[in-house]
């Protein structure tokens, strides 16, 4: 995060004596990045963060990739997964599409979900529909339709769904964070970002977070790290805490998880066609986050308001499909729930109907989160199980 925060019991001065009210010398634990290099946080526990009791694997859904090939642009019917009635946000994710750098996968949450951490990286989890809470050891993150949910890596937490809750979970292997070029050199977001400071919400209720789960012992907590041997590289530990993980009495700096809902971000648009990196929310490495909102489109007499069709020749493109009427696909059988995979090495862009239809346009009604990565997508289980055959030849049906 680009801004410190600071919630319930501290010292006067780092690392120094903190104790409860019977005296008890509290533990600190800093949770940091880059190897005290960069954003930290300084956790004060009632018991020792490192005492586990046991470990043993954790079964994770398949984690298998399929390269693209032979290469064709993809369109995937997200919404026609299918998922248990009592599916949580941990457990029953499937895996639509991923590479070293990034893996996307999606799950209709209805269960709580169990304590859980990602040891490979940070995690982006959009919110398309639903309601709920995250509690995590910084305290409690509300979210609701709309959100994007960033979680630092290592950060333990559990989901606990309202209501039903559709969630497009995007996993890094690296850190996610605003753009660079949002951000002054000290980190604060810049007045030519698309959102601020005031956007961005963190954790609360930590004290009641603690006492709510205050004593209890032999806590099993679902690890997912790297195993070279495991498919995608991906394995998993279920490691038993001697006390429970949300024994955390205080913390402050600037590494815990925050919300940010697309409502919030303002778009920004120009005299002709803008390109997508205008439209950026957030990175990691090697991937970039967009998304596309309602909003007035290009205002030159002779703007062509769709994109151009262009060859991203360094990166593949991925759209989900949220909500309105997405001008370009017109045509092409992408709907809302739609997932498309635009890989790197085919030219794409609108149908051929939707140009015409589109000039004389001055506002799109859309809504969209894309992912582009800087390296091959290949596919899970999830997208090969809900592909449209048909699309990689609608641009030709329409010639």
């Amino acid at each position: 995060m680009v801004h410190y925060r600071a919630a319930g019991l501290l010292p006067r001065q780092r690392h120094t004596q903190l104790r409860d009210e019977l005296g008890r010398l509290l533990v600190e634990e800093l949770m940091g990045e880059e190897g005290f290099s960069s954003d930290s946080s300084l956790l004060h526990h009632r018991g020792v963060p490192s005492a586990i009791v046991g470990a043993e694997e954790w079964r994770l859904p398949d984690q298998a990739l399929v390269p693209n090939h032979p290469l064709r642009p993809r369109h995937l019917r997200l919404h026609d997964v299918a998922f248990a009635a009592d599916a949580n946000a941990v457990e029953h994710r499937r895996l639509v599409l991923g590479n070293a750098d990034v893996r996307i996968s999606s799950v209709v949450a209805v269960e709580p979900s169990p304590l859980t951490r990602n040891a490979i990286g940070d995690e982006c989890v959009y919110v398309e529909a639903g309601r709920g809470t995250v509690e995590t050891v910084f305290g409690i993150l509300d979210y609701r339709a709309g959100d994007y949910v960033v979680i630092p890596r290592a950060s333990t937490h559990r989901w606990i769904p309202a209501v039903p809750s559709r969630l497009y979970c995007i996993e890094a292997a690296s850190h996610i964070a605003p753009p660079r070029r949002y951000l002054s050199r000290y980190g604060q977001l810049l007045e030519h970002a698309p959102y601020c400071e005031r956007d961005q919400h963190g954790p609360r209720d930590l004290e009641a977070l603690t006492e709510t789960y205050a004593g209890q012992t032999e806590v099993p907590v679902l690890v997912k790290h790297r195993v070279r041997t495991a498919p995608g590289g991906v394995g998993g530990t279920v490691m038993t805490a001697a006390t429970h993980p949300f024994d955390v009495v205080g913390w402050d700096g600037c590494l815990y998880p925050w919300t940010l809902n697309i409502e919030d971000y303002m778009p920004i648009t120009g005299k002709v066609h803008q390109p997508p990196p205008v439209h950026q929310v957030l990175e990691g490495h090697n991937f970039v986050i967009c998304n596309f909102l309602p909003r007035k489109v290009d205002y030159h007499p002779l703007a062509v308001p769709v994109p151009y069709y262009h060859s991203n020749v360094d990166s593949d493109e991925v759209m989900l499909y949220v909500a309105g009427d997405y001008e370009a696909r017109k045509g092409s059988g992408i709907g809302i729930g739609s997932v498309s995979l635009h890989p790197g090495g085919h030219a794409h862009g609108p149908q051929p109907s939707a140009i015409e239809a589109a000039l004389g346009t001055d506002r799109f009604e859309e809504t969209a989160v894309m992912v582009d990565t800087f390296a091959p997508l290949e596919l899970g289980e999830a997208g090969l199980a809900v592909e449209d055959p048909e699309y990689a030849w609608s641009w030709a049906r329409e010639g």
